[in-house]
Formats: C-alpha cells, sequence, structure tokens
C-alpha cells in the first residue's frame, strides 16, 4: 500500500492520484450496448432468450425457461439448511425494520387564506432489480433492493439475475423469497436492463431499476435512464478507515480486506495519527493475507488503489475523509458519534471498533446500496424514499385566488404568456 503523509508537500496531488478513477464510458461497450437495447425493444422475448443463451451458455427454448415464479423461490428456500433460513430472515426483518423509519408520508397545509398545500406520497407500481451472477453469489443484494422497496408500498418487484451455465443459486432464489420478489427471470446483462425498460411479451415494463452490475449493466442502466428511472451508476467498491490506534490492529486490517477482496479496483484506505499504529496494520496484513483464499485481489487492489495515510490529528483525518468521500467509512476511534458529526460526505458511517463494516453490508439494516467514487459528496444511499413519489398537491380557495392571480398575472406577463395570465386573470373579481 502506498505511504501518504499529510505534512509532505505533495500531499494533495498524491491523494487526488490516488482517488483517480477512470469513470469515461467505453465507446466500444456502449457501441454493444445500445445494439442488445433496440434489439430487445425490437424483438422482444426471442432477443431475451438468444443473448441470454449465448452470454449465459444457457439452452432456453422458450420464455418459461427463464421464469420462476413465487413457488420456485418458496422451494428454493425450504432446501436451505435452517442456519442459513434463519440468517436470511434476520437480515430482511433487521433491513425492513430500518426502512420502514425512512418511509415518507403525505401532508397537507392551509394557508391564511383557505389554500390548501401539501404533497401526496405514492409508490412506484412496479420495480425491477438486477442481482449480480457468475463470479459469486448476491443474496445481500436481493434483500437491500427488494426491502425498501416493499416497505414503500410497490406492488410488483421483479428480479433479474444471469445464471450461467443455467446454475441457479438457492440462496440468491430464497433471498428474493424471503424479501418478497413477485417473479424472477434468470436472466442478466445489458438485456435484462432493456427487457425491463422497454418490456417484452413476457417482461412487464418497470418504472425504475436498481441493482448493481458490471460495466455492461452499467451502460445499459445509463442509456435507458428516462425512459426508467435507475438508482444509480455504481464504481468499484471503497472503504475508509480512520483509526486512532484503540482498536486491535488485526480488526483494521480485516476490515481493509473486507473491502479490497471484491476486485482488482476496489479501494482500501487507512488514516491514522500515530506512524507506530500504521506500521502495526500493515504487520497484521502481511501476516493475515496468508490465510486469504481471495490473496490475489487483495494484493492487487491495495498494490494499485490502496493507502496508509498519516494525520496530525483527527480533525484532519475528518477533513480528509470529507474530500475523499468515501462509499463505507470507519471511525475506529473512541468517541465516535462525537467525530461523526464531523463528517459531512459519506455513504454510511461505520461508528466505534465494535462495527465491521460487513455488518452493514449484510445484517444491520441499512442499505448496502450507497455512492461510490466521490458521489457522496452529493448523492445518498438506497432508501424506501426511492421507491416512492411525490406528487404535490395544490387547492385554492377563491379568496386566494383573488391575490395569487395577480401576483401570476404580473409574472407571466414579464414572460409574455398571455395565456397563463389571462388563465389567472379570469378567475379575479375585479
Amino acid at each position: 500500500m502506498k505511504k501518504l503523509d499529510t505534512q509532505s508537500p505533495d500531499f494533495q496531488a498524491e491523494l487526488k492520484a490516488l482517488l483517480a478513477f477512470e469513470t469515461a464510458q467505453n465507446p466500444e461497450i456502449d457501441r454493444i450496448v445500445a445494439d442488445i437495447c433496440a434489439d430487445v425493444q425490437k424483438r422482444g422475448d426471442a432477443a431475451l432468450i438468444e443473448y441470454t443463451n449465448r452470454f449465459d451458455g444457457t439452452s432456453a427454448q422458450t420464455i418459461g425457461d427463464l421464469i420462476l415464479t413465487h413457488d420456485d423461490l418458496q422451494s428454493a428456500f425450504e432446501r436451505l439448511p435452517e442456519n442459513i433460513q434463519t440468517a436470511l430472515k434476520t437480515a430482511a426483518r433487521r433491513v425492513g425494520s430500518y426502512h420502514k423509519h425512512q418511509k415518507m408520508e403525505s401532508w397537507t397545509y392551509e394557508d391564511e387564506d383557505g389554500t390548501l398545500l401539501g404533497q401526496q406520497i405514492t409508490p412506484l407500481d412496479r420495480v425491477g432489480i438486477y442481482v449480480p451472477g457468475g463470479k459469486a453469489a448476491y443474496p445481500s443484494s436481493v434483500i437491500m433492493n427488494a426491502m425498501p422497496a416493499h416497505v414503500a408500498g410497490v406492488k410488483e418487484i421483479i428480479m433479474v439475475v444471469p445464471t450461467p451455465k443455467g446454475e441457479r443459486n438457492d440462496i440468491v432464489l430464497a433471498a428474493a423469497f424471503v424479501a418478497g420478489v413477485t417473479k424472477v427471470f434468470t436472466v442478466g446483462g445489458a438485456q435484462a436492463v432493456a427487457a425491463l425498460a422497454y418490456g417484452t411479451e413476457s417482461v412487464l415494463q418497470v418504472d425504475k431499476i436498481t441493482g448493481p452490475g458490471n460495466a455492461f449493466v452499467a451502460a445499459a442502466k445509463r442509456r435507458v435512464f428516462g425512459v426508467v428511472g435507475i438508482d444509480m451508476v455504481a464504481g468499484p467498491s471503497e472503504i475508509l478507515v480512520i483509526a486512532d490506534g484503540t482498536t486491535p490492529a488485526d480488526w483494521v486490517a480485516m476490515d481493509l480486506f473486507s473491502q479490497a477482496e471484491h476486485d482488482e479496483i476496489a479501494q482500501a484506505i487507512l488514516i491514522g495519527t500515530s506512524q507506530t499504529y500504521l506500521d502495526e496494520v500493515r504487520t497484521a496484513m502481511n501476516r493475515l493475507i496468508e490465510t486469504m483464499p481471495r490473496r490475489a485481489i487483495i494484493e492487487a487492489s491495495l498494490g494499485n488503489r490502496g493507502a496508509m495515510i498519516l494525520a496530525k490529528d483527527l480533525d484532519e483525518a475528518c477533513e480528509i475523509a470529507n474530500y475523499i468521500s468515501p462509499e463505507h467509512l470507519e471511525l475506529s476511534v473512541e468517541n465516535p458519534q462525537e467525530w461523526a458529526k464531523k463528517i459531512r460526505h459519506a455513504g454510511a458511517i461505520f461508528m466505534g471498533r465494535y462495527t465491521s463494516e460487513s455488518l452493514g453490508d449484510y445484517c444491520a439494516g441499512p442499505n448496502h446500496v450507497l455512492p461510490t467514487s466521490r458521489t457522496a459528496r452529493f448523492s445518498s444511499p438506497l432508501g424506501t424514499y426511492d421507491f416512492q413519489k411525490r406528487s404535490s398537491l395544490i387547492q385554492v380557495s377563491e379568496q386566494g385566488a383573488q391575490k395569487l392571480g395577480k401576483t401570476a398575472s404580473v409574472l407571466a406577463h414579464g414572460e409574455s404568456l398571455t395565456a397563463h395570465a389571462r388563465a389567472a386573470e379570469f378567475r379575479l373579481k375585479d
């Protein structure tokens, strides 16, 4: 891992270079995705079957071969050992409980003229959740995307998940059962995104698509945005740990590994106020890496984008954290709630030495779909509010129309919109 020191005259340049990540769209991927999306939009189920067979090595003959029903999901759940069933139900319950606190409610008020104003909250009708498949199974992604939609009151939750060579993962399907998914299509890639966005003979068009995927999925989500809503276009996973030296070095080392093991371009950064402690963590990492099944990925990640930063104090560490705006921020310090008040930009803040980031990934309650690549400066975690809409309510009283109409008339004439002005004027008594 790179070593950075805030007292170095080159620190800001070194930090900026460390965080730099090429997020520009790949023209070749965009071209392929554009062709796939257009083909699915034109040929529907036939194109979906063809691309799924080609890219996932399946042999589906009809769209029915790619559909799983509620009974299929329940069967997958019942095939699992009891401890896994319990873990899935516990995670879903905790995530659901947390997201109930986020649910927005309608409200109204009357002004002094008797005009009623307010906001009406309604759930989306139908959403699509994309769950990655292939290299690994992600039941946690199912729960994190489906539960807030379920809590929001979405009537139909359609899940798409690739099944390379037709291999279906019971844990993923069981998670869909527990989280209230309505129907599952065993398709992935840009073709799945296109099917959700445009609809086919068998896939009903959704209102919003959420969930992470590879570069082709990300490109497809960008392309269909506007036809449907999307949550975000996620970048590589990130963790930033601020440590004051009171947490065992082994714990911090493993927390850094927990994100580095995602892939070679994930980012793990440690900020400490003691060089001695940073050295202890480095020693722990060198020892613990020997036990990691994904050692090659971790080493590549840490070598490519990892760093240890020596800060003069925790105040400076927090300011650096605000600049980095990490997806996951661990405050592994004494009095973490006080230091959290100094954090303005982070996807999720994990407070205290016992709060490992991995607990948030699976079962703490808050969502693990978080802004990456410094987008926490202006965006938020996935939540119940992402599956609800706000409609403004306006009911102007006769008295209110006399005052508002005159104001609107003046402004409309100022914009040379005569019909706007007269629509307001017609309701004036004088």
